[in-house]
């Protein structure tokens, strides 16, 4: 056995567990774990400028790679509460984050000593486990099962809090006895599989839904497979974005009341049959229940019990890992298929493709200021099929997932459910540490980009290069959009004439001196003709200085972009497109 302090065990187990990343600010309740992490050494740290941005840093990183754990750390009292909004989103999208807070000395928690605070209490309703560790004894044992719980089962966050006693206490622990607690994950049988199978073969037009839960679980190419076995088409979730190349023939478009294609939506409502797979039926994407399920049955495949009728109740239920479940459903559709029990939906695959081609977005667009669409448009021309995208709300993020192109797992990042602005800076940044090698690039408007700016220092002192296009309205534009039906434009003007920027004519914040001022490189826009030269050169600008470079484009200050209250009530403010040339980046071409 070895005498250690508590939280040299603690760094220890992080170590065992797989971590080798950390984000996060130092403070007074928390510098013996920053004294363990410099001691024991293994775990690198990025200093973030904002305990929120540290948090949403972890989120970032964990949702990169299968397997990866993101780490952020804060001291006491506002650090915690700073990482609230962190775990909220962590919580609500499914994803393992560990959160690690410094508390006051045990005899003085309940003393309102400065920077104490109920931190457990207060991030319950957004974890799946957070604790106090009262014993030091107990600090190797906290951090095994947070692990334990992070992975099992639902994904999602721990907060373990850690008084200054506790983690400066000597215990005796010996690592090498140390073992990870082997995981439990639902697994659906073989008699779930073959009367989901059943449903499915009575369709005239199945259809599968594939969640984000397909992408936690790393099974999209056995989805891809299944589909390809049964000749079912599939409908991604935005959280699922990615699970099928979106120019594969069985991909026919996303559904919902934003985030949504024309020609998803439309086909959605012709099925009659849908398996949903690690999905939650989303308000997002459902809009009301009666329209969404009429006419239809469901099955629903999730590996939390509690999720299953929880929306709506299926026609069958099954509690299953989504890479549990799809093995089983590939090896009897593979029994089916060679008795030939498997039913031919080319007639019904020819459809769905029929409206992938002709119901496309109109996005050439030669208006200046520019017209949001063309963006995307020439993103697609620029960036190939291994560019990650990184998003969280507003109506760039909801253009972006209408217009851009996705074509593998973990390439769409997105904070689904929660969408708090200020997410993507810190999480693209958490992106590029997971995966230095990969493109990434971020979506971001105005204000989104605005809320954590300052987060852009944090890419520039450890090298975390990667390209952030910011549409500029100068408006809160999703706002404003929703309060046309107030009959109002009130509180969402962002524009004001800037004395330092007069060239920005009224648009407000000079985010090119703002980033550079934070040691990025930053380039401007005002015409559709200047965009593609502007991405192509902002590529040179991230490999030769190795820092996030901004794209900003000054954008027409009123966009209304589609979006409805019901899937089949959609509003179009804009002309689909007629000819190829309306729409040239379009997945599934017109001509």
């Amino acid at each position: 056995m070895s005498k250690m302090r508590a939280i040299e065990a603690a760094v220890l187990v992080m170590r065992r567990e797989g971590v080798d990343t950390a984000f996060g600010i130092p403070g007074a309740a928390i510098n013996p774990l920053y004294s363990a992490l410099q001691k024991v050494g293994g775990i690198d740290h990025v200093l973030a400028r904002h305990v929120e941005g540290a948090s949403h840093m972890a989120e970032g990183y964990t949702r990169t790679k299968a397997g990866n754990i993101g780490v952020c750390i804060g001291t006491s009292g506002p650090a915690g509460t700073d990482m609230v909004t962190g775990l909220y989103s962590a919580s609500a999208d499914s994803i393992p984050i560990l959160c690690i807070t410094g508390q006051a000395p045990r005899a003085r928690m309940h003393k309102e000593d400065f920077q104490a605070v109920d931190i457990t209490s207060i991030v319950k309703p957004v974890t799946k486990w957070a604790t106090t560790v009262l014993e030091p004894g107990q600090v190797p044992y906290a951090f095994q099962k947070a692990f334990y719980e992070m992975r099992s089962g639902r994904p999602g966050p721990v907060l373990i809090d850690l008084p200054f006693d506790v983690q400066m206490a000597e215990i005796e622990f010996d690592i090498d006895a140390y073992q990870p607690l082997p995981l439990a994950k639902p697994t659906a049988t073989r008699v779930q599989v073959e009367k989901a199978l059943a449903l499915l073969d009575q369709a005239e037009r199945p259809l599968l839904v594939a969640g984000g839960g397909i992408i936690n679980a790393d099974a999209s190419d056995l989805l891809v497979e299944f589909a390809e076995l049964t000749g079912i088409p599939v409908i991604p979730t935005l959280m699922g974005w990615g699970t099928i190349p979106d120019d594969h023939p069985l991909m026919v478009g996303m559904v919902g009341l934003q985030t949504s294609h024309r020609y998803g939506n439309a086909t959605m409502l012709k099925s009659d049959v849908v398996l949903g797979i690690g999905n939650r039926w989303a308000n997002r994407h459902t809009g009301s229940v009666d329209v969404y399920t009429e006419g239809r049955k469901f099955i629903h495949v999730d590996i939390e019990g509690t999720q299953i009728g929880r929306v709506f109740t299926p026609d069958l239920g099954i509690v299953s890992d989504a890479a549990a479940a799809l093995t089983v459903f590939i090896e009897v559709a593979r029994e089916w298929q060679a008795a030939g029990k498997l039913k031919n939906r080319s007639a019904w695959l020819q459809d769905c493709q029929q409206r992938k081609a002709s119901l496309q977005r109109k996005t050439h667009f030669d208006n200046v200021p520019v017209k949001p669409q063309r963006v995307y448009e020439e993103m697609n021309q620029v960036f190939g099929k291994d560019t990650c995208y990184v998003s969280t709300i507003g109506l760039s993020q909801i253009a972006g997932a209408q217009f851009l192109h996705v074509y593998k797992p973990r390439h769409w990042i997105n904070c689904g459910q929660a969408g708090p602005l200020g997410w993507t800076i810190p999480a693209a940044l958490g992106v590029v540490k997971a995966d230095p090698d990969r493109k990434v690039v971020a979506l971001s408007g105005d204000y989104d980009f605005q809320f954590m700016i300052e987060e852009l220092a944090v890419g520039a002192q450890f090298k975390l290069p990667y390209i952030h296009v910011v549409v500029n309205n100068s408006y809160l534009g999703l706002i404003r959009q929703a309060q046309r039906g107030f009959d109002m434009d009130y509180c969402v003007q962002l524009s004001f004439d800037n004395l330092n920027a007069p060239e920005l004519n009224g648009y407000g914040v000079d985010h090119v001196a703002v980033a550079e001022g934070l040691g990025c490189k930053a380039l401007r826009v005002f015409e559709p003709a200047q965009i593609q030269p502007a991405l192509r050169k902002a590529q040179e600008l991230i490999e030769e200085f190795k820092v996030p470079v901004i794209v900003e484009i000054i954008l027409e200050r009123v966009t209304n972009i589609s979006m409805g209250t019901e899937i089949n009530a959609v509003n179009e403010f804009e002309d689909l497109a007629l000819v190829g040339n309306d729409a040239p980046t379009a997945i599934s071409l017109l001509d």
